[in-house]
């Protein structure tokens, strides 16, 4: 699907929003009576991509509001290299990719979406990354044919 058909269901689920504001289509302590927009199971929004959960260390990739890989293990960075929580693009992919920060460290398959080189990309779980959210081989693969520059990528 195209990035502006994502921007259309933005738009829409803003506008329902509102309506149900000026209608006073609340119930009990504020919560809204429609559909939140977040993916079920996820704490992603309907309208993205990717979706991290830092805390159970799983992220999902998502086509229009649909789980269509995950949750699967992820690696995210340690103490003092803090994988960066909010709302990000793909900016670029590389499919070979070393890092120049880190003495030429691989990182198969990347796509980069936050600031300072952070990006999903093949590595090990079993220890903290520098602030990238590593994959698993199959996975990181996924991800690298699945994101498209651009696509939204949420991480909590």
């Amino acid at each position: 699907m195209g990035k502006h058909s994502r921007a259309a269901r933005v738009r829409v689920r803003s506008l329902t929003a509102a309506v149900l504001v000026v209608l006073g289509g609340f119930g009990v302590a504020g919560t809204a009576q429609a559909d939140d927009g977040l993916v079920e199971g996820t704490p992603c929004t309907d309208d993205v991509r990717a979706c991290v959960d830092l805390g159970s260390k799983r992220a999902w990739l998502i086509d229009d509001g649909v789980i269509v890989r995950g949750p699967v293990q992820i690696s995210p960075g340690g103490p003092g290299h803090e994988t960066p929580k909010g709302d990000f693009r793909v900016e670029w992919k590389d499919t070979n990719h070393r890092s120049v920060e880190y003495d030429g460290a691989p990182m198969p398959f990347a796509v980069f979406f936050a600031e300072g080189g952070i990006a999903f990309h093949e590595g090990s779980l079993r220890s903290p990354s520098k602030g990238c959210v590593r994959l698993g081989h199959d996975d990181a693969v996924e991800f690298y044919n699945f994101l498209e520059v651009d696509d939204a990528v949420e991480v909590h």
